[in-house]
């Protein structure tokens, strides 16, 4: 004769207490983990920043040195008495130079095109806007220099006989020192 039991066979789902304790610890983890990775990504965007910046100046450097201690940004001399262009400043770095700063879009050494480029592109601050990101501001170093937004980058121009040092800039307009 067989007998059956009275109770119920034990169910081999989970219950829905045992659903949601599980839920609620990984909603915690979740909690503790997110900003981790949100401050990580703040500080590659600035880390690849410095890496730009340290690029651009070494660049600046060496159109400085390859144009008889012109900086970039204004050229030629005499037809922007000094005053700092952000056009001619990047042009000045993505194509061809003579001398005297002039810029052509190809290496020509009948007509003195023979310096540059010394960057393929414009770089995009990755901690600003992006309509923002490649925009260069004349400033002379200071605390509050990089007030403000509307910038990517920083650059000691003033009149041609700044430093030539550029520093990129945050969302805030703070500079990024490095």
């Amino acid at each position: 004769m067989i007998r059956h039991s009275s109770t119920r066979p034990a169910s081999k789902g989970f219950t829905l207490i045992e659903i949601l304790i599980v839920v609620i610890i990984l909603g915690i983890l979740a909690a503790i983990v997110i900003p981790q990775f949100t401050n990580a990504s703040k500080e590659a965007k600035q880390s690849s920043l410095v890496t730009m910046v340290q690029s651009l100046r070494s660049q600046i450097a060496l159109f400085k040195l390859q144009h008889n201690d012109m900086l970039p940004g204004a050229a030629p001399l005499k037809d922007t008495g000094g005053m700092f262009v952000e056009g001619t400043f990047w042009d000045q770095l993505t194509l061809f130079t003579k001398l005297d700063g002039t810029t052509g879009p190809a290496k020509n050494t009948a007509t003195g095109f023979v310096y540059g480029p010394y960057m393929q592109s414009k770089p995009a601050n990755p901690l600003v806007a992006q309509a923002d990101a490649s925009k260069v501001n004349d400033a002379v170093f200071s605390a509050t220099a990089g007030a403000g937004t509307g910038f990517g980058f920083i650059y000691d121009y003033n009149t041609g006989l700044g430093s030539g040092k550029i520093w990129g800039v945050d969302s805030s307009g703070n500079m990024i020192q490095q």
